[in-house]
C-alpha cells in the first residue's frame, strides 16, 4: 500500500508537526505533500521522507498573505499512485484530489479558524482598514465555500479533541471521531519552582496573550512567553519589565522552561492544547480559560485552576487561586494525567482509525455488483 501523508506546512515544530512525525513513524515510507516547506526548520525524522513542496514554496515568507491561492496550490498535487492518503490539517489540506480507488482520512486539528468560528472576531476586531474588510467579504464567502465541498472528499475524519469533533460537526455536517495528539511526554522532566509562570505559544491573535501581558505587567508576577509570530512586536511593546519575551526557543529550552516554572498559563481557548499536556508531562499545573481543549485535559482541580471568562479578572482570580493552593499540587499526579496522551496511545487510536477506513470505504468487488444486478 503506497501512503502520501499531506500537511499545510513545513515551517517549524509545533504541535501539528508532531502529529505528522508520528504518522512518518507509522508509515516510514511514505511521502509527504506540504505548501511551503523549509527543510531548516523541521525534524530530521520529517526531511527522511520524501517531500514535495507545491509552486508556491518559493514565497513562503509572505505565507499567510497566499491563503486565497492555496486551494489552486493543493489541486496540482498528482496523487494517483497512491492507495491511502491522509491529511493532516488545521487549515485546507484535505483539499487535495484523490482517485477514486484510494482511501482519504483527514486528521483535522480545526476547521479553518478564520473562516468559521473566529470569522466575526477575526473582521470585526482585528481588521482595521476599510479597504482589507471589503475585500474581505467575498474572499471569505468563496474560501468558505471551497473549503465546505471539500470535506466531500474525504472518506474518514478524525478530530483532535471532542471540542474539534464539534467544529466539524458544525462546519462540514460530518460525524468523526476524537484522537487526542501525541504528546513526548518521556521528553520532560520536574525541577524545583523558579519564580516565574509560563505561556508557550504562537503570537497570534486567537491566542488572546493580549489580556494576559496586561494583567501580568500590572500584577509585577514575572511572566515568560516563548514564541514568536505576527504579534510579537505589538505584545511587547505593551509589556512591563517584569513580562519577558523569548521568542522561539530551542527543544531544550523549552524543556528547562517547563521544568522550572511555577504555573504554565494558557489565556486562549484551543482546539486541543498540546503545549498544557507537555507541562503537566514536566509535573507543572495549568492555568486555563475553561473552553475547548483545556476542559478535556484540566478537567479536575487536580491538575490546574480554569476560570470561565477570558479575562484580565477572570485571571486574576485564577493565579491567586493557584497559590492558596500551589503546595497541593502533586507533581506525580500531574504527570500521570498526561500520560494519557502518550504517542503510544495516539498511534495505537490511529491504526484503529485508518482500518475503519479502509473497511467501512473499500470498492464493492466488481462480483458483487454482477451478483446484486442479477
Amino acid at each position: 500500500m503506497r501512503v502520501a501523508l499531506v500537511h499545510y506546512w513545513l515551517l517549524g515544530m509545533r504541535g501539528g508537526e508532531r502529529v505528522l512525525e508520528s504518522l512518518c513513524r507509522l508509515y516510514p515510507d511514505a511521502d509527504i505533500y506540504t505548501l511551503f516547506y523549509d527543510p531548516s526548520s523541521v525534524s530530521e525524522s520529517i526531511r527522511a521522507h520524501k517531500v514535495t513542496a507545491s509552486f508556491l514554496n518559493p514565497l513562503r515568507r509572505i505565507y499567510r498573505s497566499l491563503l486565497p491561492v492555496m486551494p489552486l496550490a493543493l489541486e496540482q498535487f498528482d496523487l494517483r499512485a497512491y492507495d491511502l492518503v491522509i491529511s493532516s490539517e488545521s487549515g485546507p489540506a484535505k483539499g487535495v484530489l484523490v482517485s477514486a480507488h484510494a482511501r482519504h482520512l483527514c486528521y483535522c486539528h480545526s476547521p479553518m479558524r478564520y473562516l468559521w468560528e473566529l470569522y466575526p472576531a477575526y473582521y470585526h476586531d482585528h481588521i482595521r482598514s476599510t479597504l482589507k474588510r471589503a475585500a474581505m467579504i467575498p474572499l471569505a464567502s468563496y474560501l468558505r465555500l471551497w473549503d465546505y465541498s471539500c470535506a466531500a472528499r474525504v472518506d474518514t475524519f478524525v478530530a483532535n479533541s471532542e471540542n474539534t469533533r464539534r467544529r466539524i460537526k458544525r462546519a462540514y455536517g460530518r460525524e468523526s471521531e476524537a484522537v487526542y495528539p501525541p504528546v513526548a511526554i518521556d521528553r520532560f522532566e520536574h525541577r524545583e519552582a523558579k519564580d516565574y509562570y509560563l505561556t508557550v505559544s504562537e503570537l497570534v491573535p486567537y491566542k488572546q496573550l493580549d489580556y494576559a501581558v496586561r494583567w501580568f505587567s500590572r500584577s509585577g508576577r514575572k511572566y515568560v512567553v516563548a514564541g514568536d509570530g505576527p504579534d510579537y512586536r505589538r505584545l511587547k511593546s505593551a509589556a512591563a519589565g517584569n513580562v519577558e519575551f523569548r521568542g522561539r526557543v530551542s527543544d531544550s529550552e523549552l524543556r528547562e522552561l517547563y521544568a522550572c516554572c511555577r504555573a504554565f498559563v494558557m489565556p486562549g481557548e484551543e482546539d486541543f492544547g498540546i503545549a498544557p499536556v507537555e507541562a503537566l508531562a514536566s509535573g507543572k499545573p495549568v492555568i486555563a480559560f475553561g473552553r475547548g481543549g483545556a476542559f478535556e485535559i484540566v478537567s479536575d482541580s487536580v491538575w490546574g485552576v480554569l476560570y470561565p471568562q477570558a479575562s484580565g479578572d477572570g485571571l486574576a482570580w485564577a493565579v491567586e487561586e493557584f497559590e492558596r493552593r500551589e503546595g497541593g499540587f502533586v507533581p506525580a499526579e500531574l504527570q500521570a494525567r498526561a500520560a494519557a496522551f502518550s504517542e503510544e496511545n495516539f498511534l495505537s487510536r490511529m491504526r484503529r482509525q485508518i482500518e475503519l477506513c479502509l473497511e467501512t470505504n473499500a470498492p464493492t468487488p466488481l462480483s458483487r455488483v454482477h451478483s446484486a444486478s442479477r
